[in-house]
Protein backbone atom coordinates (compact mmCIF):
# COMPACT_ATOMS: atom_id res chain seq x y z
CA UNK A 1 0.00 0.00 0.00
CA UNK A 2 2.85 2.37 0.85
CA UNK A 3 4.57 1.74 -2.48
CA UNK A 4 1.26 2.32 -4.26
CA UNK A 5 0.86 5.78 -2.73
CA UNK A 6 4.50 6.62 -3.52
CA UNK A 7 3.91 5.55 -7.11
CA UNK A 8 0.85 7.79 -7.38
CA UNK A 9 2.65 10.79 -5.87
CA UNK A 10 5.91 10.32 -7.76
CA UNK A 11 5.51 8.10 -10.84
CA UNK A 12 8.66 6.48 -12.20
CA UNK A 13 7.76 5.48 -15.76
CA UNK A 14 7.93 7.96 -18.63
CA UNK A 15 4.44 7.00 -19.85
CA UNK A 16 2.95 7.54 -16.41
CA UNK A 17 4.49 11.01 -16.30
CA UNK A 18 3.07 11.93 -19.72
CA UNK A 19 -0.33 10.54 -18.75
CA UNK A 20 -0.26 12.61 -15.57
CA UNK A 21 0.66 15.74 -17.52
CA UNK A 22 -2.11 15.24 -20.08
CA UNK A 23 -4.62 14.55 -17.29
CA UNK A 24 -3.70 17.72 -15.45
CA UNK A 25 -3.93 19.82 -18.62
CA UNK A 26 -7.31 18.30 -19.44
CA UNK A 27 -8.73 18.92 -15.95
CA UNK A 28 -7.45 22.50 -15.95
CA UNK A 29 -9.03 23.11 -19.38
CA UNK A 30 -12.41 21.68 -18.33
CA UNK A 31 -12.25 23.74 -15.14
CA UNK A 32 -11.67 27.00 -16.98
CA UNK A 33 -14.50 26.20 -19.42
CA UNK A 34 -16.98 25.83 -16.58
CA UNK A 35 -17.62 22.10 -16.96
CA UNK A 36 -17.33 21.65 -13.18
CA UNK A 37 -20.05 24.19 -12.38
CA UNK A 38 -22.42 21.42 -11.30
CA UNK A 39 -20.02 20.53 -8.50
CA UNK A 40 -20.07 24.08 -7.23
CA UNK A 41 -23.89 24.19 -7.34
CA UNK A 42 -24.24 21.06 -5.20
CA UNK A 43 -21.22 21.29 -2.89
CA UNK A 44 -20.91 25.05 -2.38
CA UNK A 45 -24.06 25.28 -0.26
CA UNK A 46 -24.78 25.86 3.40
CA UNK A 47 -25.49 22.16 3.91
CA UNK A 48 -21.91 21.29 2.92
CA UNK A 49 -20.22 24.22 4.64
CA UNK A 50 -18.28 24.11 7.91
CA UNK A 51 -17.42 27.14 10.02
CA UNK A 52 -13.97 27.31 11.63
CA UNK A 53 -13.63 30.52 13.59
CA UNK A 54 -14.40 33.35 11.23
CA UNK A 55 -13.78 31.24 8.13
CA UNK A 56 -16.37 29.22 6.21
CA UNK A 57 -15.15 26.25 4.23
CA UNK A 58 -17.49 24.45 1.86
CA UNK A 59 -17.03 20.97 0.47
CA UNK A 60 -16.40 22.49 -2.97
CA UNK A 61 -13.57 24.69 -1.64
CA UNK A 62 -12.07 21.75 0.27
CA UNK A 63 -12.23 19.52 -2.82
CA UNK A 64 -10.67 22.22 -4.97
CA UNK A 65 -7.89 22.77 -2.43
CA UNK A 66 -7.23 19.02 -2.12
CA UNK A 67 -7.01 18.62 -5.88
CA UNK A 68 -4.69 21.62 -6.15
CA UNK A 69 -2.39 20.29 -3.42
CA UNK A 70 -2.20 16.86 -5.09
CA UNK A 71 -1.37 18.44 -8.45
CA UNK A 72 1.33 20.61 -6.86
CA UNK A 73 2.86 17.57 -5.11
CA UNK A 74 2.94 15.63 -8.39
CA UNK A 75 4.47 18.51 -10.33
CA UNK A 76 7.01 19.17 -7.57
CA UNK A 77 8.13 15.53 -7.48
CA UNK A 78 8.55 15.47 -11.25
CA UNK A 79 10.50 18.74 -11.26
CA UNK A 80 12.82 17.53 -8.47
CA UNK A 81 13.53 14.29 -10.29
CA UNK A 82 14.11 16.11 -13.57
CA UNK A 83 16.47 18.58 -11.88
CA UNK A 84 18.44 15.82 -10.13
CA UNK A 85 18.86 13.87 -13.37
CA UNK A 86 20.05 16.94 -15.26
CA UNK A 87 22.64 17.73 -12.58
CA UNK A 88 23.89 14.13 -12.44
CA UNK A 89 24.47 14.15 -16.22
CA UNK A 90 26.89 17.09 -15.98
CA UNK A 91 30.20 15.31 -16.59
CA UNK A 92 32.48 18.28 -15.97
CA UNK A 93 31.08 18.91 -12.48
CA UNK A 94 32.63 17.19 -9.46
CA UNK A 95 30.57 14.83 -7.29
CA UNK A 96 30.64 17.20 -4.32
CA UNK A 97 29.35 20.10 -6.44
CA UNK A 98 26.60 17.92 -7.88
CA UNK A 99 25.37 17.10 -4.38
CA UNK A 100 25.46 20.79 -3.47
CA UNK A 101 23.45 21.91 -6.51
CA UNK A 102 20.97 19.08 -5.99
CA UNK A 103 20.29 20.30 -2.45
CA UNK A 104 19.94 23.91 -3.58
CA UNK A 105 17.58 23.04 -6.45
CA UNK A 106 15.44 20.88 -4.17
CA UNK A 107 15.16 23.63 -1.57
CA UNK A 108 14.14 26.20 -4.21
CA UNK A 109 11.54 23.91 -5.82
CA UNK A 110 9.99 22.88 -2.51
CA UNK A 111 9.94 26.48 -1.27
CA UNK A 112 8.17 27.72 -4.41
CA UNK A 113 5.70 24.83 -4.20
CA UNK A 114 5.00 25.59 -0.54
CA UNK A 115 4.34 29.28 -1.19
CA UNK A 116 2.18 28.44 -4.21
CA UNK A 117 0.15 25.99 -2.10
CA UNK A 118 -0.42 28.62 0.60
CA UNK A 119 -1.62 31.07 -2.02
CA UNK A 120 -4.08 28.55 -3.47
CA UNK A 121 -5.42 27.70 -0.01
CA UNK A 122 -6.01 31.38 0.63
CA UNK A 123 -3.56 31.70 3.51
CA UNK A 124 -2.19 35.20 3.93
CA UNK A 125 1.60 35.12 3.68
CA UNK A 126 1.93 38.13 5.99
CA UNK A 127 0.73 35.91 8.84
CA UNK A 128 4.00 34.00 8.58
CA UNK A 129 6.04 36.96 9.82
CA UNK A 130 5.59 35.89 13.44
CA UNK A 131 6.76 32.37 12.60
CA UNK A 132 9.81 33.67 10.73
CA UNK A 133 10.68 35.93 13.67
CA UNK A 134 10.48 33.04 16.10
CA UNK A 135 12.62 30.94 13.78
CA UNK A 136 15.21 33.72 13.65
CA UNK A 137 15.37 33.85 17.45
CA UNK A 138 15.76 30.06 17.56
CA UNK A 139 18.64 30.20 15.10
CA UNK A 140 20.26 32.93 17.17
CA UNK A 141 20.25 30.80 20.32
CA UNK A 142 19.47 27.10 20.23
CA UNK A 143 20.15 26.44 16.55
CA UNK A 144 23.26 28.58 16.21
CA UNK A 145 25.68 25.63 15.99
CA UNK A 146 23.42 23.75 13.59
CA UNK A 147 23.17 26.77 11.30
CA UNK A 148 26.94 27.32 11.53
CA UNK A 149 27.68 23.70 10.59
CA UNK A 150 25.20 23.86 7.71
CA UNK A 151 26.77 27.02 6.28
CA UNK A 152 30.26 25.55 6.80
CA UNK A 153 29.21 22.45 4.87
CA UNK A 154 28.04 24.60 1.96
CA UNK A 155 31.35 26.50 2.00
CA UNK A 156 33.34 23.25 1.94
CA UNK A 157 31.34 22.00 -1.04
CA UNK A 158 31.81 25.28 -2.92
CA UNK A 159 35.54 25.50 -2.22
CA UNK A 160 36.06 21.79 -2.95
CA UNK A 161 38.61 21.67 -0.14
CA UNK A 162 37.40 18.34 1.29
CA UNK A 163 35.86 15.44 -0.61
CA UNK A 164 35.27 11.73 0.03
CA UNK A 165 38.52 9.79 -0.19
CA UNK A 166 40.79 12.60 1.05
CA UNK A 167 43.32 11.85 3.78
CA UNK A 168 43.00 14.44 6.56
CA UNK A 169 44.95 15.29 9.69
CA UNK A 170 43.17 17.44 12.29
CA UNK A 171 44.61 19.54 15.09
CA UNK A 172 43.51 17.07 17.76
CA UNK A 173 45.53 14.29 16.10
CA UNK A 174 42.70 12.66 14.16
CA UNK A 175 44.22 11.07 11.04
CA UNK A 176 42.06 9.26 8.52
CA UNK A 177 40.04 9.21 5.32
CA UNK A 178 36.88 11.15 4.51
CA UNK A 179 34.10 8.62 3.93
CA UNK A 180 31.01 10.83 3.78
CA UNK A 181 30.23 14.55 3.71
CA UNK A 182 26.83 15.93 4.66
CA UNK A 183 25.39 19.37 5.27
CA UNK A 184 26.06 19.16 9.02
CA UNK A 185 29.07 16.91 9.57
CA UNK A 186 31.82 14.87 7.93
CA UNK A 187 32.54 11.20 8.64
CA UNK A 188 36.25 10.34 8.95
CA UNK A 189 37.51 6.77 9.20
CA UNK A 190 40.87 6.65 10.99
CA UNK A 191 43.67 4.28 10.03
CA UNK A 192 42.80 2.04 12.99
CA UNK A 193 39.17 1.65 11.89
CA UNK A 194 37.47 4.25 14.10
CA UNK A 195 34.66 6.33 12.61
CA UNK A 196 34.79 9.94 13.80
CA UNK A 197 31.94 12.38 13.10
CA UNK A 198 33.41 15.88 12.86
CA UNK A 199 31.16 19.00 12.68
CA UNK A 200 31.79 20.98 9.50
CA UNK A 201 32.57 24.10 11.52
CA UNK A 202 35.83 22.48 12.67
CA UNK A 203 37.16 22.50 9.11
CA UNK A 204 36.48 26.23 8.76
CA UNK A 205 37.74 27.66 12.07
CA UNK A 206 40.70 25.28 12.64
CA UNK A 207 43.73 24.28 10.62
CA UNK A 208 43.33 21.05 8.65
CA UNK A 209 46.03 19.14 6.76
CA UNK A 210 44.71 17.58 3.56
CA UNK A 211 47.37 15.18 2.35
CA UNK A 212 45.58 14.53 -0.96
CA UNK A 213 44.01 17.89 -1.83
CA UNK A 214 45.73 18.45 -5.18
CA UNK A 215 47.90 15.32 -5.47
CA UNK A 216 48.37 12.07 -3.52
CA UNK A 217 52.16 12.35 -3.29
CA UNK A 218 53.93 12.79 0.06
CA UNK A 219 57.47 13.35 1.29
CA UNK A 220 59.01 10.97 3.83
CA UNK A 221 61.80 12.00 6.20
CA UNK A 222 64.27 9.60 7.85
CA UNK A 223 66.85 10.80 10.36
CA UNK A 224 69.89 8.60 11.06
CA UNK A 225 73.45 8.90 12.30
CA UNK A 226 76.73 7.06 11.79
CA UNK A 227 79.85 6.93 13.88
CA UNK A 228 82.77 9.25 13.32
CA UNK A 229 84.93 6.29 12.28
CA UNK A 230 82.62 5.41 9.36
CA UNK A 231 82.92 6.46 5.73
CA UNK A 232 80.22 9.17 5.73
CA UNK A 233 80.19 9.49 1.92
CA UNK A 234 79.51 5.77 1.56
CA UNK A 235 76.82 5.97 4.27
CA UNK A 236 75.07 8.69 2.29
CA UNK A 237 75.23 6.66 -0.94
CA UNK A 238 73.87 3.52 0.76
CA UNK A 239 70.92 5.43 2.22
CA UNK A 240 70.07 6.83 -1.21
CA UNK A 241 70.32 3.34 -2.76
CA UNK A 242 67.91 1.96 -0.16
CA UNK A 243 65.35 4.68 -0.90
CA UNK A 244 65.61 4.55 -4.69
CA UNK A 245 65.30 0.75 -4.75
CA UNK A 246 61.82 0.89 -3.21
CA UNK A 247 59.07 0.60 -5.86
CA UNK A 248 56.99 3.43 -4.38
CA UNK A 249 59.85 5.93 -4.31
CA UNK A 250 59.43 8.58 -7.01
CA UNK A 251 62.19 9.52 -9.42
CA UNK A 252 60.97 13.10 -9.73
CA UNK A 253 61.56 14.73 -7.33
CA UNK A 254 64.59 12.57 -6.64
CA UNK A 255 65.61 11.34 -3.22
CA UNK A 256 68.27 13.40 -1.43
CA UNK A 257 70.41 12.82 1.64
CA UNK A 258 71.95 15.76 3.50
CA UNK A 259 74.61 15.94 6.19
CA UNK A 260 72.71 17.67 8.97
CA UNK A 261 74.87 17.90 12.07
CA UNK A 262 78.03 16.81 13.86
CA UNK A 263 76.46 15.41 17.01
CA UNK A 264 77.97 14.39 20.31
CA UNK A 265 78.11 10.71 19.38
CA UNK A 266 77.35 10.55 15.65
CA UNK A 267 77.40 12.30 12.30
CA UNK A 268 73.72 13.05 11.64
CA UNK A 269 72.03 12.77 8.23
CA UNK A 270 68.52 13.53 6.88
CA UNK A 271 67.09 11.41 4.06
CA UNK A 272 64.22 12.88 1.98
CA UNK A 273 62.24 10.96 -0.63
CA UNK A 274 58.77 11.17 -2.20
CA UNK A 275 56.24 8.34 -2.51
CA UNK A 276 53.59 8.03 -5.22
CA UNK A 277 50.33 7.43 -3.32
CA UNK A 278 49.94 8.15 0.37
CA UNK A 279 46.67 6.21 0.39
CA UNK A 280 48.74 3.00 0.22
CA UNK A 281 50.42 3.84 3.50
CA UNK A 282 53.16 6.11 4.81
CA UNK A 283 54.78 4.41 7.80
CA UNK A 284 55.04 1.07 6.03
CA UNK A 285 57.31 2.59 3.36
CA UNK A 286 59.39 4.35 6.00
CA UNK A 287 59.81 1.12 7.95
CA UNK A 288 60.81 -0.92 4.90
CA UNK A 289 63.47 1.57 3.82
CA UNK A 290 64.85 1.84 7.37
CA UNK A 291 65.23 -1.97 7.44
CA UNK A 292 67.06 -1.78 4.13
CA UNK A 293 69.39 0.96 5.41
CA UNK A 294 70.15 -1.14 8.49
CA UNK A 295 71.02 -4.18 6.36
CA UNK A 296 73.23 -2.18 3.99
CA UNK A 297 75.09 -0.58 6.89
CA UNK A 298 75.69 -4.00 8.48
CA UNK A 299 77.04 -5.40 5.20
CA UNK A 300 79.44 -2.47 4.75
CA UNK A 301 80.59 -2.21 8.40
CA UNK A 302 79.03 1.21 8.93
CA UNK A 303 78.17 1.65 12.57
CA UNK A 304 75.06 3.37 13.88
CA UNK A 305 76.37 4.52 17.27
CA UNK A 306 74.63 4.90 20.58
CA UNK A 307 75.30 7.80 22.94
CA UNK A 308 78.67 7.54 24.73
CA UNK A 309 80.08 9.51 27.61
CA UNK A 310 83.62 9.73 28.95
CA UNK A 311 83.76 9.48 32.75
CA UNK A 312 86.77 11.04 34.50
CA UNK A 313 87.28 10.14 38.19
CA UNK A 314 89.23 12.46 40.41
CA UNK A 315 90.47 11.28 43.83
CA UNK A 316 90.57 14.00 46.50
CA UNK A 317 93.84 14.52 48.47
CA UNK A 318 93.11 14.53 52.24
CA UNK A 319 94.44 17.34 54.37
CA UNK A 320 97.25 16.32 56.86
CA UNK A 321 95.95 15.48 60.31
CA UNK A 322 97.85 17.36 63.00
CA UNK A 323 99.04 15.62 66.15
CA UNK A 324 97.23 17.07 69.17
CA UNK A 325 100.41 16.69 71.19
CA UNK A 326 102.17 19.04 68.76
CA UNK A 327 99.50 21.62 69.34
CA UNK A 328 100.11 21.40 73.13
CA UNK A 329 103.84 21.69 72.68
CA UNK A 330 104.46 18.17 73.80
Amino acid sequence: MKNLWIGLIKPKGIYAKWLLLVTMIGIMWFWTQGHFAFLKEHLDTSDFTATIGSHKISAYVALKALFSVIVIIWVTAILVEFSDNRILKMKKMRVANKALFQKISQIIIYLVAFLFTLNILGINLTSLTILSGALGIGLGFGLQKIASNFVSGMILLLERAIKPGDLLELQDGTFGYVRKSSSRSTLIETVDGKEVIVPNEEFIVNQVVNWTLSKPNARVTINFGVSYNSDIAKARDLALEAAKAHPRCMEDPAAVCWLDNFGDSSVDFILYFWIKDINDGLKNVKSEIMFEIWNKFKENNIEIPFPQRDLNLRTSIPFPIQNPQQDNGK
